[in-house]
């Protein structure tokens, strides 16, 4: 037999899952078979896979003892970079994602990843250890592309994770983007409804009327200037589907620059940009409710100044204009 006592970060979610996490090494297989002989209690009574659990509570799981293997998720002794931190309390961390950093590990075989460098962050300053934790490992909300540079939310506990991507699965976590386009929009500003879908592997796939098979998007930009050859955008996201700027700007004709998966080789070339000129720049916490210490967050703002406006002054001064929170020298471009 083995015993799992529910701390508060094994609290709010099913046994099963619970299990599954807290023993990576278990097949799921067994795992179902034991909660069907009724051997696996909780509190002492018998439970089925999808009872909830609370802190204070006590998990049995009748198995033998070489099934439960020790958890991965040690330092692996490779140190990475610090991340850069924009906000940090005892429940969430708001990170800096720099251009060419994945958010977590892809195709490509990086060692270095902003997940990486959030958890070596919290293990260095004793906010996290592995070896103490069951089932939960602080995580990141939202994923931006490799490319793309941008805040990045992340979740210290379980019920602030939990917190975030509710809010922002429900769209009160509002993210606004900033990017160089070739050419500009047809309008000064719009809301445009589109379709959507993803396929793995592959590029993401874009209808101006519904089709089977493809989810609604739906994208909010206005232009802040432009010298006709490239223009500066403000965006925002309604839905968060995947390459979702990039793919309704190619639609509109002002793909993004330094974009080549949907954009204009030709004009990243000449700007010599290979990667999308693409930022999450804003970010506000629009809830107006929370519990706890997540009460502190309701109505919070991030923002950033994007590093290729660096490369572009005119759009650098237009920014400074038209953002007045960044006009002092402590926040140049």
């Amino acid at each position: 037999m083995h015993s799992f006592p529910i701390g508060e970060n094994d609290a709010g979610q099913r046994a099963d899952r619970f299990l599954i996490k807290a023993c990576p090494q278990l097949p799921k297989s067994l795992l179902y078979k034991t909660f069907r002989k009724r051997d696996v209690k909780l509190n002492g009574k018998r439970i089925p896979p999808e009872t909830f659990l609370q802190a204070g509570d006590l998990l049995q799981v009748y198995l033998p003892d070489d099934c439960f293997a020790p958890k991965a998720g040690q330092p692996s002794g490779i140190r990475l970079p610090e991340p850069e931190i924009l906000f940090e309390n005892g429940q969430i961390a708001v990170l800096k994602k720099p251009s060419g950093l994945p958010v977590h590990a892809d195709n490509k075989g990086s060692a270095d990843t902003l997940a990486g460098r959030c958890l070596q962050h919290l293990r260095d300053t004793g906010v996290y250890d592995p070896a103490a934790e069951q089932s939960f490992t602080p995580a990141l909300c939202n994923r931006l592309d490799r490319s793309t540079e941008g805040i990045v939310l992340g979740g210290k506990t379980a019920a602030a994770l939990r917190f975030l991507n509710e809010q922002i699965r429900t769209g009160r976590v509002e993210k606004e983007y900033l990017c160089i386009t070739v050419g500009p929009p047809p309008k000064q500003a719009d809301t445009v409804t589109a379709y959507h879908r993803r396929r793995e592997g592959h590029p993401a796939e874009y209808s101006a009327v519904p089709r089977e098979g493809f989810r609604e998007m739906r994208t909010g930009y206005e232009l802040l200037g432009s010298d006709g050859a490239l223009s500066l955008l403000r965006v925002r996201l309604f839905t968060g589907r995947t390459h979702q700027i990039r793919l309704q700007t190619a639609a509109l004709g002002c793909p993004v620059l330094g974009d080549n998966r949907y954009g204009s080789r030709a004009a990243n070339e000449q700007f010599g940009e290979n990667g999308q000129l693409l930022c999450a720049y804003r970010l506000r916490f629009a809830f107006s409710e929370a519990e706890g210490a997540l009460a502190d967050l309701c109505g919070m703002q991030f923002e950033i100044v994007p590093s290729f406006l660096s490369r572009y002054p005119s759009f650098a001064a237009l920014y400074r204009t038209t953002h007045p929170l960044f006009a002092d020298k402590s926040c140049s471009i």
